[in-house]
């Protein structure tokens, strides 16, 4: 069912590049937003003063931008940095401790600090004492007054009721003694107040979630519906990090990755719908349900990504694929061409062969520069004395070809071959090393009429100069 009224958010601590947990965290999101019909938010979450940047938050902002991954709500406007909202933190820490459902506490560190020894040398969970609960002190950190008794349960869309006994946890700290408010009072703040409907996030977040419903609970305010997303496993099932390798979208993206194989990648990581692997982007939203998220977590495997990848380069448009081109040709040092329609029939070529960008315009880098060097064996084989004669040959028919289609070009060279008592073959190979320096291209008749007439008798000319100075 169709819900307007959904708003989700994703919230990120810009410390660095966009995890791809995170980017899974957002898609998600995203995706339940655009199924309802709803809202989806950015807000960034930087009270970590220390390791949160403005080049990190514009990496995160890149990379959700990279995947399409538009939101309603957030940055630039301002208002969605947490920095940007001290004064509600504040006036809503004064709303709990006006009605006495919390306190203000001097316990010095170092005392919490033995307290806290002291339990796990006795293999216990340290739970504050509650020692100034009731001493009316009107300055120093404030603490949340949780029940003694009782337990709060989570009422998990993916995980279903979690129970937490109130005796595992204890009164927690909402404004730290310098005033600075707490990331999971900071959190309750922004949901209520952003009006926060579903708050999709990873289960690593799971164990805050019973102080934060006490917390919705004490200040009066709906406790929003929950959804914990397992976390991305490496493939010893362990939590992914960087020994696993590539973790961050970024890093991906640069591989060549294109924007929409890695959404698809990331929605199946934990989601499915059937066996279906393939998914377009509007079939994505339509089918999505956070309710079909497994409970456990999914493992990362690149082979699988760039698989995805392939397909994608091979199914798309592509003129499509051509437009993910110019960041990649100017990162390997080459001029982006101004004819799309051109660069759009490079990629035809091309695109059997690469599982990425970065592997398409390696394969086709001969298309845009001539070659720096021969292949030493092709050069070996082909430009030779005999080579230099038959290039002779081809040189003074295409000179003379008006039509450089692939058609035309393939009906030249046979007629050349058979005059020569040649195989076509032999005359593509030498070709193909005249002019992409190795013997491994696409098909050699779309490779010179994409060359076009002159820059392909240049290459010959030079291929030429070459086999004769190695007769």
């Amino acid at each position: 069912m169709k819900d307007a009224t959904a708003r989700v958010r994703f919230a990120p601590s810009p410390t660095g590049h966009l995890h791809v947990g995170g980017a899974r965290t957002a898609l998600f999101n995203w995706l339940f937003a655009r199924h309802h019909g709803g809202a989806f938010i950015l807000r960034i979450e930087d009270t970590d003063r220390s390791r949160s940047t403005d080049e990190a938050i514009a990496s995160i902002l890149d990379a959700l931008e990279w995947l399409g991954l538009d939101w309603d709500e957030g940055p630039p406007t301002p208002g969605y940095r947490q920095t940007e909202r001290l004064d509600l933190y504040r006036a809503h820490a004064e709303r709990l401790l006006a009605s006495g459902r919390a306190y203000h506490c001097d316990c010095a560190p170092e005392l919490l600090k033995r307290q806290r020894e002291s339990a796990q040398a006795r293999g216990e969970t340290f739970r504050y004492s509650g020692r100034c609960r009731d001493r009316g002190l009107t300055a120093g950190a404030v603490r949340l007054r949780i029940p003694d008794a009782g337990a709060t349960v989570v009422n998990d869309l993916i995980h279903g009721p979690i129970t937490f006994d109130h005796r595992q946890l204890d009164d927690w700290i909402l404004v730290r003694t310098d005033g600075t408010p707490t990331y999971n009072f900071c959190v309750v703040v922004d949901d209520v107040t952003m009006r926060i409907t579903h708050v999709i996030r990873g289960n690593d977040h799971l164990s805050n979630t019973p102080k934060q419903i006490l917390c919705y609970e004490a200040l009066g305010y709906a406790v929003p519906e929950f959804a914990h997303v397992p976390m991305i496993l490496g493939a010893d099932r362990s939590r992914l990090s960087k020994r696993h390798g590539a973790t961050s979208v970024q890093v991906f993206r640069d591989a060549g990755i294109p924007p929409d194989a890695m959404v698809n990648y990331l929605a199946r990581l934990g989601w499915s719908h059937g066996d279906r692997e393939i998914f377009a982007r509007a079939e994505l939203v339509e089918l999505f349900d956070v309710k079909n998220v497994g409970a456990s977590g999914a493992v990362f495997d690149v082979t699988k990504l760039e698989w995805l990848s392939q397909h994608y380069l091979k199914s798309t448009d592509a003129a499509r694929v051509a437009a993910l081109l110019p960041p990649y040709l100017r990162a390997a040092g080459l001029r982006v061409p101004d004819d799309t329609a051109w660069l759009a029939r490079v990629v035809v070529t091309l695109r059997e062969r690469a599982k990425t960008l970065v592997e398409l315009l390696a394969a086709g880098r001969f298309y845009f520069e001539p070659p720096a060097a021969y292949d030493p064996k092709a050069a070996t084989a082909f430009l030779t004395a005999e080579g230099a004669g038959r290039l002779d040959r081809l040189l003074e028919r295409l000179e003379r070809q008006a039509d450089f289609t692939p058609a035309a070009l393939e009906h030249a060279y046979r007629g050349l071959a058979a005059e020569l008592s040649l195989k076509l073959v032999d005359l593509a190979q030498l070709s193909r090393v005249a002019l992409t320096g190795g013997t491994a291209s696409p098909p050699i008749f779309d490779v010179v009429a994409l060359l076009g007439r002159d820059e392909t008798l240049a290459r010959l000319r030079r291929a030429r100069a070459a086999a004769g100075r190695a007769a």
